[in-house]
């Protein structure tokens, strides 16, 4: 074998086939960048991954939908501001009782602090989630006869209301594409799949915006939601079961699998 050329006293590495550099340019154009640049690639190539990536989850997981049972937008609201830090699992276990107790706005308006705190004890900070739904609540009775605003500007003016939680009941109560849902699973995996460089849900969700047509946005809380939970866990996520591993730079990854 011939020695490797030299260049200004290097040693400079043996030319790539053609083939192995075409498969790295379309299949990883990141490789070897850093995540800065990673985060920074031109926003055809973003947007053309973000496509990619959509597809492939949205194959993966037909039955993604909000995980938060519910029958209408008052039962959605009060299951979503319940869930803050606690598992929708424990959320879907505490609300068909409380529901029958508390079936609308109105009679949750009128509920005795002690025995609501009571029923929702089990999802945490329940004496604070308490207040919250009860302000929330005669709000609702006082200015909109009971009924779920579906604006988000009504609905961000109801107590505990930030920007994820109007996102979760325009999207899945009334259809409404007004953002995408940023939890800790859709901002870890934003990060991850280099679509967003940020920390910030604000920013997060703007950058998610941003990549993927309206109509998706919804949905694609909810698929990234499903990927988190099932496949790119916090601690070890299983990159090499991942069916997005091509499209995906693992931006802070610390454990492959």
């Amino acid at each position: 074998m011939a020695p490797a050329e030299k260049t200004q006293g290097k040693t400079a590495a043996p030319p790539q086939n053609g083939r192995a550099r075409q498969l790295k340019k379309t299949t990883r154009p990141w490789a070897g960048t850093s995540a800065h640049a990673r985060a920074s690639l031109p926003n055809d190539d973003l947007k053309r991954r973000a496509e990619r990536i959509y597809r492939q989850l949205a194959r993966l997981y037909p039955d993604a939908k909000c995980a938060l049972d519910h029958r209408n937008a008052y039962e959605l609201l009060v299951a979503t501001i319940l869930s803050a830090q606690c598992t929708d699992t424990r959320v879907n276990m505490v609300t068909p009782d409380l529901f029958k107790r508390y079936p609308n706005a109105k009679a949750l308006a009128q509920a005795n602090p002690p025995e609501l705190e009571q029923a929702i004890r089990s999802t945490g900070f329940y004496r604070n989630k308490a207040k919250t739904l009860l302000g929330s609540a005669r709000l609702l009775v006082q200015k909109h006869a009971g009924q779920v605003p579906n604006t988000m500007e009504e609905l961000l003016e109801l107590p505990g209301v930030a920007r994820k939680t109007a996102n979760v009941v325009l999207g899945n109560a009334f259809g409404k594409n007004e953002g995408v849902v940023v939890d800790t699973h859709v901002s870890r995996l934003a990060q991850r799949l280099g679509l967003s460089p940020h920390a910030d849900p604000k920013k997060i969700e703007q950058d998610l915006m941003a990549l993927f047509p309206r109509p998706q946005w919804t949905m694609l809380g909810h698929l990234l939601i499903f990927h988190g939970r099932r496949v790119c866990f916090a601690r070890k996520p299983l990159c090499s079961q991942c069916a997005l591993a091509k499209d995906c730079p693992q931006i802070g990854v610390k454990t492959k699998g």
